[in-house]
């Protein structure tokens, strides 16, 4: 069911062109673009709200970042951006090395064995590298993979794409009548409550370093500035923010930060499978400027990373070709021009990121994956909206320099371990619409081990 929505949405886009209307269930009128001069059109505008469907998220996250607008998002990006400043991602370095350490300690019982899905380990390396790096707890998600946060996690995102995939449940009063309606508060509230312990027990902690050394206070995140501490030092007209107002941006944080990360990182392993020439040369790239001894032991740094110059055209190819999120919803408030017709107010309009991305025009041969298209010869040629993986505007991902790092890490510490091979069934995978773009059935590899 999933990938035929996904499936026919391209077909709609391949015979009748870049925008087109859709009739909805009530004969209501809903625009698919994918051209790049209307996306940046409503991506700037500032009449224009998130689709309804972002309203399912609000139990879980309430209105933060990724769901408040207005004065509030105004208020709340001007909080968070520091948070993303490079000297505060610099600290999340060991995270991630470590985390990967993990990742590839776990994956070893795969070496010279039968094909094997890799996507449920990426899931729990990016779970426990979000946890430690925006609230400092260590929820060991790769060491339990029935950890009780990492299935709420896993259980709410699957109850909210439900919703979105039904017309009947979108009704509020119709939602309610569902079981599964009552077993999504009750996960919800347990997800809450563990956000709601850290927040205040490192509250505590943060009060305390006044009467305590900063070594013994601080021993909890072991030196490292996590975002609920930049979170909790922020005073808005001379207050601290609430609990609540934290628990909202922590939990938007690990909402969005773990699943995106999850599945670029995925198909990017998936990419280098199916091409061998092009993993040949990525490997050879980080054996040659960081040596293969020292990708898999030492700890890499956001400096080391900027040096392999192929790793970048590689995660920015896979990105344009799988981007985590390829569709963005938008509501008109008021009326607006499209393609010489006035487009009333209250439309909702489907950013249909996936096809932007295979524009034959800008992009030749749009299937096959080139990362020489994103040389900086090629890259010149293009506009700022025919590539736009974690949107853009001012509501861009405020993350993805912290996505763009992980994604480094992991693939640097992998291949420094593994020759990455296409299982025998890599060749059907499909594309799948979810919360985030996924593989149907997963993604098939086989692994032998570096010499």
């Amino acid at each position: 069911m999933r990938h035929e929505v996904f499936d026919t949405l391209e077909e709609l886009h391949r015979k009748y062109g870049e925008d087109i209307v859709l009739v909805g269930p009530f004969n209501e009128l809903e625009l698919e673009i994918s051209s790049a001069r209307n996306i940046e059109k409503l991506l700037l505008s500032k009449t224009t709200k998130k689709a309804i469907q972002y309203d399912f998220l609000e139990p879980w996250l309430g209105m933060g970042l990724l769901l408040s607008f207005g004065e509030k998002w105004f208020q709340r990006r001007k909080i968070i951006t520091p948070s993303f400043h490079f000297k505060i991602l610099d600290q999340f370095m060991d995270v991630f090395n470590t985390e990967a350490q993990t990742l590839v300690v776990k994956l070893e019982r795969h070496v010279d064995q039968k094909e094997f899905d890799i996507y449920n380990y990426i899931t729990l390396y990016a779970l426990d590298s979000i946890c430690a790096t925006s609230m400092g707890v260590h929820i060991n998600a790769q060491e339990d993979p029935n950890n009780e946060y990492a299935q709420g996690v896993k259980t709410v995102s699957e109850y909210v794409f439900r919703r979105i995939m039904s017309v009947l449940r979108q009704f509020p009063s119709l939602f309610v009548l569902y079981p599964y309606a009552r077993d999504q508060a009750r996960v919800i509230k347990k997800l809450h409550n563990f956000t709601n312990s850290v927040i205040e027990t490192r509250r505590k902690q943060l009060d305390c370093q006044s009467t305590t050394s900063r070594e013994e206070a601080n021993d909890y995140t072991k030196h490292r500035d996590t975002f609920l501490d930049q979170l909790l030092k922020v005073k808005v007209n001379g207050k601290p923010l609430s609990t609540a107002d934290i628990r909202e941006e922590v939990d938007t944080f690990m909402f969005e930060g773990h699943d995106t990360t999850t599945s670029g990182i995925s198909f990017t392993i998936l990419h280098l499978a199916k091409h061998q020439d092009i993993q040949q040369r990525l490997y050879e790239e980080i054996d040659q400027i960081l040596g293969q001894k020292s990708a898999k032991t030492d700890m890499l740094t956001n400096s080391m990373l900027q040096e392999l110059k192929y790793l970048d055209l590689v995660i920015k190819e896979s990105l344009r070709l799988v981007p985590p999120v390829p569709f963005i919803g938008r509501n008109l408030l008021e009326d607006m021009e499209m393609n010489g017709t006035v487009i009333p107010a209250g439309t909702t309009v489907n950013l249909n990121i996936y096809s932007l991305h295979r524009n034959p025009k800008v992009f030749p041969e749009p299937d096959k994956f080139i990362p020489e298209r994103f040389s900086d010869d090629n890259e010149i040629k293009r506009g700022p909206y025919d590539y736009i993986p974690f949107s853009a505007g001012s509501r861009n991902c405020i993350g993805q320099k912290y996505a763009l790092l992980e994604m480094k890490v992991t693939i640097v510490k992998l291949l420094a371990s593994y020759r990455i091979l296409p299982g025998e069934s890599i060749d059907q995978v499909r594309y799948k619409a979810d919360l985030v773009l996924r593989a149907e059935g997963g993604i098939p590899i086989k692994l032998t081990k570096r010499s």
